[in-house]
């Protein structure tokens, strides 16, 4: 958005911190922004509001823009279907209309009262219909450790260690890692066996034979690219614990939730080690059942979030925006 000329008052990486001891170091800051935001909001006065995904930080917002009378369109919304579903009555409050990315959102958001319109997937819109086949590089393991500073922390060494192990069986496999433009790079180091690429996410993902990717909406770009994956995490001992009293759903990523079973390999927490990640991708890189049970699965939920012929999620987001303007 910035790159289209998007005037930035706040960065969303100065404000997307995921965690619960990893966000008190940052409140200074996101509440400067939080501020500075609503001043904005009350000296323009803009006929409405779009806010996307950070929901810990738009739900603030917009209780915010509320108490201005700006209306709120919200894309990309709270997994309150997973946990803390208490937020549904702070949204029901707060948000004029939610435009959700996954299809079986807009009907939880109906039960408890929501006006919520399923617009599609963001990330499908480049497979929409697609089928011709992909040409891989059976020797080419895409490594995608978080885009957040605390995720590559933790996840990147274990990564990095995952695919020299797998490397010492096969010589020949590169690792390439495709490098948000909002990560630090020095975070990642300067490894001399990995090839770091300047962006170009679904590029490497689309000619990679596997991917080990960070759990995130990234999972969900790999499995729409038909990458088979292994999904890795890893946080805070104490973010984790209290996550897991919380958290209402089998598992924690997009690919799994989807299809309602482990169609891929989640490795968390203490299960997120070199040994393991290796052991699970190792099979992925070859002609295996493992791979060909994953792929099917993988076309199987492509197929349902980009059937052919239907309109992009981005059309149908800034129509629903556009009713809303109407109505006011």
């Amino acid at each position: 958005m910035r790159a289209a000329g998007f005037e930035a008052l706040v960065r969303a990486e100065d404000v997307s911190v995921m965690g619960i001891a990893e966000v008190l170091p940052a409140l200074p800051r996101v509440l400067e922004a939080m501020d500075a935001l609503r001043d904005e909001a009350r000296e323009r006065r803009p006929l409405a509001a779009l806010l996307i995904d950070s929901p810990d930080f738009n739900l603030k917002l917009a209780r915010r823009l509320r108490e201005l009378r700006i209306p709120v369109a919200y894309f990309i919304g709270p997994s309150v279907w997973a946990w803390r579903t208490y937020r549904v009555r702070q949204i029901a409050r707060d948000v004029s209309r939610m435009l959700v990315i996954l299809p079986f959102e807009a009907r939880f958001y109906a039960e408890h009262g929501v006006a919520a319109t399923y617009v599609g997937n963001p990330l499908a819109d480049a497979h929409r219909g697609s089928s011709s086949p992909v040409k891989r590089s059976s020797d080419v393991l895409a490594l995608l450790p978080g885009s957040r500073r605390q995720e590559i922390r933790r996840i990147w060494p274990v990564m990095l260690a995952a695919g020299r192990l797998l490397r010492q069986a096969n010589p020949a496999l590169r690792l390439v890692v495709p490098v948000a433009p909002t990560i630090d790079r020095a975070l990642l180091g300067d490894p001399l066996d990995v090839e770091l690429v300047e962006g170009r996410a679904p590029e490497v993902l689309a000619s990679a034979a596997a991917a080990v990717v960070a759990s995130g909406s990234a999972t969900l770009e790999a499995a729409l690219a038909l990458t088979p994956l292994v999904v890795v995490y890893r946080t805070s001992w104490t973010t984790w614990l209290i996550g897991r009293l919380m958290v209402r759903v089998r598992f924690l990523s997009l690919i799994n939730l989807l299809a309602g079973r482990a169609l891929v390999p989640e490795l968390l927490q203490s299960e997120c080690t070199a040994e393991r990640i290796a052991h699970a991708v190792g099979p992925l890189l070859g002609q295996t059942p493992q791979r060909e049970a994953q792929l099917e699965g993988l076309r199987a939920l492509r197929e349902e979030l980009a059937p052919a012929g239907s309109p992009g999620a981005a059309r149908r987001a800034a129509e629903e925006l556009v009713a809303l303007l109407e109505a006011r």
